[in-house]
């Protein structure tokens, strides 16, 4: 099964009409985005777009074999004109299965939205699953006992727990070949949308390209140990976040735990609790060395700075004295066990640090203690993990990859 695809951005397009933000300011020539549409084998065409034709013919293709247009969701504005030849464009009932003259088998997939995903058997065997913009499948859909689809066109930016449910479900499985589409001006192009999809274990492709089921390529191997580091406020735990958002049963790590009559605190938990998938687990814990040892999904642990303050409660670091008598050593011992466990642990691994050495000096001793150790402690976690992020307003730089 071969597929090209003439679009891969929103209905609206990108850059939008009219819209001057900074991410359509710089979608110009090959990052310019037509609204998504898929032609498989020539024969079936996915979505019908303005300009399908063009799209089509800069891609080397006609469209003079299709013989069937399907449309996956509401095509809103007028009526899109339909190329002279090209068969109506209809939708396919959910549930329902609709076999084409060419040979392939196309059955409509429930949307938990307005819209109709398309799963497409081609006369080979391939498999793809083609999802609407804002779509996520809804429920199992009855499809257990399959294998993974070969190929898979999604909104991952704009729903990243689709992507979770399908993996869950085992209809993504490692060898799945997923491609973001319905891209919007909300992730600015460039290898800023690279890395996003990278994190979600999919890729980003210009318009025009084609894709061919069973072809070698370069599967997307996200890294198993991050470390993501940032000031406050820094948007460092989104960033994180957005790192396993495409994954089911993810634990996450609450090093801060919770602090009894702190209003202010309560609402921060309450805010980072909100923008978690609902299929996270939390567990509220410093002990963090046997979670990586064990074995299960992936954990997020946010943040090592109040790990480190726990480490320094417990070895009575604040104390001058008790420093100079083992507190020192004993604070350095757990903080060499914690990136032990780092470098030795199997599991997949976000873990998130305040960045403060760049700041003020600290006025008290015990304030300039915590910045050294919290320094050195982000050094060799660092020095363990494959993949390191700096976030500053907002904005993730690569220290380490």
């Amino acid at each position: 099964m071969e597929l090209t695809l003439l679009g891969t951005g929103t209905p609206e397009g990108l850059p939008r009409p009219g819209c001057p933000c900074a991410a359509c300011a710089v979608s110009v020539g090959t990052r310019a985005r037509a609204a998504t549409a898929v032609l498989v084998d020539g024969a079936l065409l996915l979505d019908l777009t303005p300009g399908a034709v063009l799209a089509g013919a800069r891609a080397g293709h006609s469209l003079a074999g299709v013989r069937q247009v399907l449309l996956t969701h509401p095509h809103d504005g007028p009526a899109v004109e339909l190329p002279p030849g090209l068969p109506a464009a209809g939708r396919v009932p959910d549930g329902r299965e609709l076999s084409v003259i060419s040979g392939h088998r196309v059955r409509a997939v429930p949307m938990d939205a307005p819209g109709t995903g398309y799963e497409v058997t081609g006369p080979d065997g391939g498999r793809l699953l083609y999802l609407p913009p804002g779509g996520a499948p809804a429920g199992t859909d009855g499809r257990a006992g399959q294998r993974p689809y070969d190929i898979v066109l999604a909104d991952v930016l704009g729903r990243p727990e689709a992507l979770a449910r399908l993996r869950a479900g085992g209809a993504v499985g490692p060898a799945t070949d997923v491609i973001a589409v319905h891209l919007d001006h909300d992730t600015p192009p460039g290898r800023e949308l690279e890395r996003r999809c990278a994190a979600a274990g999919a890729r980003a492709v210009p318009d025009g390209t084609t894709v061919r089921v069973g072809e070698y390529r370069a599967e997307a191997d996200p890294p198993r140990r991050t470390l993501v580091l940032g000031g406050a406020r820094s948007g460092k735990s989104v960033e994180a976040e957005r790192r396993l958002e495409g994954y089911p049963e993810v634990v996450y790590v609450a090093t801060g735990g919770s602090r009894d009559g702190d209003a202010e605190w309560a609402q921060r938990v309450g805010l980072h609790r909100e923008r978690r998938p609902a299929s996270w687990r939390t567990a509220e814990t410093c002990d963090l060395v046997p979670l990586l040892a064990d074995t299960g999904p992936p954990l997020l642990i946010d943040c090592l700075a109040l790990w480190l303050t726990d480490a320094m409660d417990r070895a009575g670091a604040w104390d001058d004295d008790v420093w100079a008598k083992g507190g020192q050593r004993e604070l350095r011992d757990r903080a060499a066990e914690l990136a032990a466990a780092v470098r030795a642990t199997r599991r997949r691994v976000v873990l998130v640090s305040n960045e403060v050495g760049s700041g003020v000096v600290p006025a008290t001793a015990s304030g300039r203690r915590f910045r050294d150790e919290l320094g050195r402690l982000n050094a060799s976690v660092a020095g363990e993990c494959e993949h390191v992020l700096l976030v500053v307003a907002g904005l993730a730089t690569v220290l380490k990859e």
